[in-house]
Order: structure tokens, then sequence, then C-alpha cells
């Protein structure tokens, strides 16, 4: 492999380049939170419960297993009171859009864990409900935030580039998950 032109290791154009980048990934207060932070908390209201909950769920790089129990628990099928871990992965999307958003209201929760039973009623009634949804894996919620538009919370999903972001503009939500990378909606 040739070495790069200049001094040193890198050239002087490449050492340019990455300085910029790195100056403006940590000018960008959003992004530089994302990440850097000693702990994650998540504030929820489940809408069709009515439930509220603010838990710390990750802290210096180990997730707390009371609070995702927690989490999971507010998370359940509200239609069958069936219950199932949230994915790790999902509560951090969620907690990232939170961030890119610059915002600490609560995110209401639409629909997470799905039922098998619950899935099969919603897909019977409605195309849009996929029959293998990621929501029955716990590895999905719809979301609102209040007083930001669901355009708005879409397009930060979006720009997190992990998993799938749906808009769903009518019912004013944003699905998300930790799936393949994809978007959808209006």
């Amino acid at each position: 492999m040739d070495k790069p032109s200049g001094s040193g290791t890198f050239g002087r154009r490449h050492a340019l380049f990455l300085c910029a980048g790195a100056a403006a990934f940590m000018a960008s207060p959003a992004a530089a939170r994302v990440g850097f932070a000693d702990s994650r908390k998540l504030t929820f209201h489940h809408l069709h419960t009515g439930e509220k909950l603010s838990r710390v769920y990750w802290v210096k790089g180990e997730y707390l297993d009371d609070a995702l129990e927690e989490i999971s628990w507010l998370c359940r099928d509200f239609r069958t009171g069936d219950s199932r871990p949230i994915d790790r992965e999902t509560l951090d999307i969620v907690y990232r859009v939170r961030q890119v958003l610059e915002t600490k209201k609560p995110v209401e929760i639409i629909s997470a864990y799905r039922s098998p039973k619950t899935n099969a009623a919603l897909a019977a009634r409605s195309p849009g409900v996929a029959k293998r949804s990621f929501h029955l894996q716990g590895r999905a919620i719809d979301i609102r935030v209040p007083g930001i538009s669901s355009h708005t919370v879409s397009r930060a999903a979006a720009s997190l580039k992990s998993g799938g972001v749906g808009l769903y503009s009518k019912s004013d939500f944003v699905h998300v998950d930790n799936g393949p990378r994809r978007r959808w909606g209006s």
C-alpha cells in the first residue's frame, strides 16, 4: 500500500479532512451528547393506559435490568396485558431521537410490544399492519412527541440512519424499529 503524500503517516490534506470532520461532529450539540453521556434516561407517557414513567436505563456502559423491566412493562400489549422485553437498541433509538430533537418532553407511546393475537387482529383490519411486525419481537415503538410534528420526529429518526422509520401523518405518530434501515409513510 502506498503511503499518503506529505510528511508523517497522514498527508496534510488527509489530516485537515479528519480535523474538519471531528470539529463538525463535536460542534453538533445533539450528536455530541449522543453516545458521550454517562447515563441515558427516557421519559414515557403511554396514551392508552395513561401510565407515565421516567427512568435512567443505562449508566456508564451498563443497561439497568430493573429499569428495562419497568420500561418493558409500560410497553406491554395494552389490549392483552402480555409483556415482552423491549429491545435495548430500540430504546437507544428513541433516546437518540429525543437528543436530536433537543427535547426533554415525554415520548408518548401509541404502541410498543404486540402479542401475536393483537397483531393478527390489527393486520386483519388494516393492510398497513405487517403480519411479521417488529412489534411482535419488542423491537418497535410507535411514538409521538407533544408539540413536535410527526414530520419533524420522522426526520430526526431518519437522520440516525438506524432501523426503520415510518411516518403516519394522518394518525400523527412515527414508527421506529431496529430492523433494516428503511423509511416509509407520508
